[in-house]
């Protein structure tokens, strides 16, 4: 087996400390990748300080990976060595269904997250990005395209597809007037991606302290849900509202903003249960839903699009021993949009 090394979560109420450990030995159809920077997930903090109890340690976070092919398995063909290449929330899937469903998979029993997680032998733990190294099967390998440049890629992996799918889902479009909710790491690919797709989008913010970066990369508007009037003015707006924030809000208000047949997204996760009036939904056909990262095939589909049209994520580079700080601050919403860790760090 090869050592690895990197950072990881030994205990809830513990930082990231540096970890080395063993990757396990590569099969006929594995990928082996050398990371070079992989993207900082407000999930990451959630799973490594156990706050959705589930939590198993030592456990390295990073699902949003990107780096170079270093090594092929002998029935593998998608790949070669020097490839660019990405490795986003999941690194297996439909280990119990009869066959994979490349279209859903990610909503399907057996799915094998990246980290936090074991593989389908059932014991194998899965490690994730914050490391210098990973093992993959190549099926769950993803291009990454040439004109992007890796790092600032990296977030696409999650941020990106977790926007993608819904926009790409509920058909983002030309005729389509469209709200995001959250102007974060989240928030600011679906202002990017939609506006791409033609969409009119609009940014529902707590403030305006982001307006002039809302506008710059996409959104036609942008308002402050602090100011009362904004959900008077804009009621009835929306083809689609997706809810990017963590955060309890008025999710009343937000549904009367939506149209006749008029569709809310949850891509963020609340601490609490959402509370909604049945009225809410009933007097305009409305309907309040969910929504999870994507396939691979439709990841792979969101890279080449973001490829066609130089999208990336806006990000704040940082070396991994500062990975701790980084947590804080994205705690504080302080980073303009996503931390992306320089694996090249490790050596120093």
């Amino acid at each position: 087996m090869a050592i690895a090394r990197g950072y990881a979560a030994t205990d809830a109420s513990k930082p990231l400390t540096p970890f080395t450990f063993e990757r396990r030995e590569p099969n006929a159809d594995d990928v082996v990748i050398s990371i070079e920077y992989c993207g900082v997930c407000h999930s990451d903090i959630h799973q490594a300080r156990n706050e959705w109890g589930m939590s198993k340690y030592p456990m390295v976070p990073g699902h949003e990976i990107v780096g170079t092919v270093t090594a092929v398995g002998s029935s593998a063909t998608k790949f070669k060595i020097g490839d660019r290449v990405g490795v986003g929330c999941f690194v297996d899937s439909c280990t119990q269904c009869a066959a994979r469903d490349l279209d859903y998979e990610q909503y399907l029993p057996g799915l094998v997250q990246t980290y936090n997680d074991v593989e389908a032998d059932g014991k194998t733990p899965t490690l994730g990005g914050y490391s210098d190294s990973i093992v993959v099967k190549e099926g769950y390998v993803l291009s990454i395209p040439d004109n992007l440049p890796l790092e600032a890629a990296a977030p696409l992996l999650c941020a990106g597809i977790t926007l993608y799918s819904p926009l790409r889902h509920w058909n983002a479009g030309p005729s389509k007037k469209i709200a995001i909710v959250g102007m974060g790491g989240l928030g600011h690919m679906g202002v990017k991606l939609g506006s791409a797709m033609g969409a009119d989008i609009t940014v529902l913010s707590q403030t305006l302290s982001k307006k002039e970066d809302g506008l710059k990369l996409g959104a036609r508007e942008y308002y402050a849900t602090g100011d009362a009037e904004t959900f008077t003015k804009l009621a009835g707006t929306f083809d689609l509202i997706i809810c990017t924030v963590g955060v309890a809000i008025d999710w009343n208000a937000y549904l009367g903003l939506l149209k006749f047949d008029g569709s809310m997204v949850l891509v963020g996760v609340p601490e609490h249960a959402v509370p909604v009036h049945a009225f809410s939904v009933i007097a305009g056909r409305k309907s309040l839903s969910g929504s999870m990262i994507g396939s691979i095939k439709e990841t792979q589909e969101m890279l080449d699009f973001c490829g066609r049209h130089d999208i990336v994520s806006e990000i704040e580079k940082i070396a991994i021993q500062d990975v701790n700080e980084a947590y804080e601050r994205v705690l504080k919403s302080d980073v303009r949009y996503r931390f992306v860790i320089d694996m090249a760090s490790l050596a120093a």
